[in-house]
């Protein structure tokens, strides 16, 4: 009895990997290093990577975090950021005498997991690229600590050079030896942004001030008298008038707020500095997660939007776990890194054990956040681009205007209903905005929207009077790195089969019968009626 094949069919195959490693860890801090060495411990395979030293071309963009042109020239030598990123890793030496496959400069773009739409994938693999390849790895495990980074906050003057991450500006003086700014003004008060401040005045930076919006400093007391100890302002109750100076910052103006945010009466503050760190809030670091399919919560005691973890620090896609500032953070955390270890060693640990507590006891983010966006985005008027790559004001964000660059002209109000621009009107009660990312392109930047994806979110909940937290931030996608196309056609991973049936595979529901699968008499009147029909 003869048959015929079918050519949809995804049995027996699987998508062509280049290598395979029983764990694989992604990013090099402490809970990394933790999990690397846990599952060394055990005897799996391990392999390592963290994308440090990062690339001129990338920092330009503002990846992975906010480094606002901050860095000086010496990141062009690679021999030398690498050396100087090795030694800023004093666990990295323990991992190489464990037998850990450590591969600095090498960043995931992608993970990907079995589920209804890929469910031809044995377990899950990630996408891995340097600056000479791009290939595909599979892993039993796959633990990602990819750490915080800050979110932007947008004022007149923003966009000029010097203006930067507070994590940014750690990494660079830290990791790399290599930051440009020197006299700097802090904006934030929290734990997170307090310890970078020490950890920069330590580096050699002279911290000018640390400013809050709100009426009382946030973090430790202690904290704030050992930078005042060394000349650093505390001014409370003030909020980013405008940075002055050319192509970069010269000078920071500050304005006095009340305890909503407006401006009130008193006189301006100016401070001359060559930089300002934004630290109104550390943000995990959870794209890799989110676009794998992950479950995701906003809990308000781990710094907002992040993965649901049991107790073994896995997420919702079977094989993949998440520890470090990734999964949470808080101030305990952010003061004891013994905590982002346990949770590295719990992730990547096969053996059974203690579970551990993902979720902290206090630590909450929220009407702070906001109270930053109402005293900066809302009161600097129409011109101020909240997302600086596509160039989007806060105002086309609210009123839902489309990009200047359609040359679309702007409905008056009064119009009916389905005429209408504002956000309420296209959008509903609870806008989302993955929706007017795609309506304004904020977001759809080279930075990815990591400096103004919490910035619109925050928008959105005052423009609707909804708590911080009540409208998350727009989705993530892969590649969550700017890949090169020559590097994209190096991963080769679509074969014969997929290029003809690439439906298929990614579980598309057919919407019609392929000619393949026609009978070769054909007719309506033999075709079945709970059959779809051929295509013509």
């Amino acid at each position: 009895m003869s048959f015929r094949p079918d050519p949809k069919s995804i049995a027996g195959t699987n998508l062509p990997v280049a290598e395979r490693a029983e764990v694989l860890v992604i990013g090099g801090g402490p809970a990394g290093m933790a999990a690397a060495m846990q599952a060394a411990s055990e005897g799996r395979s391990v392999i390592l990577v963290d994308e440090n030293p990062i690339g001129l071309e990338t920092m330009a963009e503002n990846l992975p975090l906010h480094f606002g042109s901050g860095m000086t020239g010496a990141v062009r030598n690679r021999n030398a950021m690498l050396e100087a990123v090795a030694g800023a890793m004093p666990a990295l030496e323990d991992c190489l005498a464990a037998g850990v496959d450590v591969r600095l400069g090498t960043a995931c773009w992608g993970i990907y997991a079995p589920g209804p739409d890929i469910g031809w994938l044995a377990g899950p693999v990630a996408g891995l690229m340097d600056g000479a390849r791009s290939w595909m790895i599979g892993a039993e495990r796959i633990v990602v600590a990819a750490g915080q980074r800050d979110m932007g906050l947008a004022f007149p003057g923003w966009e000029k050079d010097g203006v930067m991450g507070i994590l940014a500006a750690e990494r660079l003086a830290v990791f790399y030896g290599a930051l440009q700014p020197r006299r700097l003004v802090v904006l934030g008060t929290g734990t997170e942004t307090l310890q970078s401040a020490l950890a920069l005045q330590a580096a050699g930076a002279t911290i000018l001030a640390v400013v809050e919006v709100g009426q009382a400093p946030l973090g430790a007391p202690a904290m704030l008298t050992a930078l005042a100890a060394k000349g650093t302002r505390l001014i409370s109750g003030h909020a980013p008038k405008q940075a002055e100076g050319g192509a970069a910052v010269e000078a920071l103006v500050l304005r006095p707020v009340d305890d909503d945010g407006h401006g009130q009466g008193g006189a301006d503050i100016r401070i001359a500095c060559d930089g300002v760190l934004l630290g109104v809030g550390q943000v995990p670091v959870v794209e890799l997660l989110d676009a794998a399919g992950c479950r995701m919560v906003f809990d308000p005691a781990r710094g907002g939007i992040v993965p649901e973890l049991d107790a073994r620090q896995g997420t919702s896609k079977p094989g993949i776990y998440a520890a470090g500032n990734c999964a949470g953070i808080w101030p305990a955390k952010t003061l004891d890194t013994a905590i982002a270890r346990g949770e590295g060693q719990r992730a990547a640990s096969a053996l059974p054990g203690a579970a551990g507590e993902h979720s902290p006891p206090d630590g909450q983010v929220g009407e702070d956040r906001l109270a930053w966006v109402r005293a900066t985005v809302l009161d600097a008027g129409d011109s101020l681009h909240v997302c600086q790559c596509e160039e989007v004001t806060a105002r086309e964000i609210l009123e839902l205007r489309p990009p200047r660059y359609l040359g679309v002209d702007q409905l008056a109000d009064g119009l009916p209903q389905s005429n209408r621009r504002d956000l309420r009107s296209l959008l509903g009660d609870h806008p989302h905005p993955d929706q007017v990312k795609r309506l304004t392109r904020a977001g759809m930047g080279p930075c990815q929207g990591r400096r103004c994806r919490e910035q619109v979110a925050a928008l959105l909940a005052l423009a609707s009077d909804l708590p911080y937290g009540a409208i998350r931030p727009a989705s993530h996608r892969a590649p969550v790195r700017p890949m090169p196309l020559r590097l994209a056609a190096l991963t080769n991973v679509e074969t014969d089969a997929m290029a003809r049936h690439w439906d298929t595979w990614f579980g598309m529901p057919a919407q019609y019968v392929p000619f393949w699968s026609v009978p070769a008499r054909y007719t309506a009147a033999t075709r079945s009626g709970d059959t779809e029909g051929a295509s013509e």
